[in-house]
């Protein structure tokens, strides 16, 4: 068992950092370990997840503690009004900047969706980049089908991307995970109605792997425009 940092905590939610590799939920296959599991025994009560990460993602998880933030919380989901920002590393270097407006599904096997991400390039190292991706969808998979789309996918990304540039990044910098990072997330609190922002440090891992390239880590954390 580990413990879930928290990132923020009030009696209406919390905000963890969650660890690549673990599954928010237990799906199909019956994961012995989710993260619902383990914040419900880290804080000894029940949580409302409205949004979730891949298991191989890590960052910002909202959990509400109630079902009445979570309602709250779900209606800001659906009307776009949450600012997700994601860091990446991905094949090729991308323009510095663009709208990937490509159509996804919302879950395996189901029909594709309106699906849309803004991302902007932050820092370049011989074939491959650092990118800030802000999906303003939330599809299945979204940030990582869209990459794969315009030709830039995710390092480490054993469905969509390249075997030959994961094993590079395994073997140069022993980054054996996706490279894919929930470093922040922005929304109104769903009992004060006050604004909220909460970020997540980059996990060691990738961390290692940037200043191997020889990339500046202050440029993991772009400024809010």
């Amino acid at each position: 068992m580990i413990d879930l940092p928290l990132l923020f905590a009030d009696d209406a939610f919390v905000v963890v950092d969650k660890p690549a590799g673990i599954a928010v939920h237990r799906g199909l296959a019956r994961e012995r370990l989710v993260l619902v599991d383990l914040a419900e025994r880290q804080l000894g009560r029940p949580v409302f997840p409205v949004h979730r990460l891949d298991r191989a993602t890590s960052g910002v998880l909202i959990l509400p503690l109630s079902s009445a933030a979570a309602r709250a919380l779900q209606a800001q989901f659906e009307a776009g009004s949450v600012d997700k920002r994601y860091l990446a590393l991905v094949r090729g270097i991308p323009p510095e900047e663009g709208v990937i407006d490509h159509p996804v599904p919302k879950s395996l096997g189901g029909p594709r969706a309106p699906a849309l991400t803004e991302f902007r390039r932050l820092a370049a190292w011989e074939r491959y980049a650092l990118i800030e991706a802000r999906p303003r969808t939330g599809r299945l998979h979204q940030i990582r089908r869209h990459l794969k789309h315009i030709g830039h996918p995710l390092i480490g990304d054993v469905r969509y991307g390249k075997g030959e540039h994961n094993r590079l990044f395994r073997e140069r910098f022993g980054l054996y995970r996706l490279a894919l990072h929930a470093v922040s997330i922005a929304f109104e609190h769903p009992v004060e109605r006050t604004a909220v922002a909460v970020s997540a440090p980059l996990p060691p891992d990738l961390l290692a792997a940037l200043r191997g390239m020889g990339l500046d880590p202050a440029a993991c954390y772009p400024s809010r425009p």
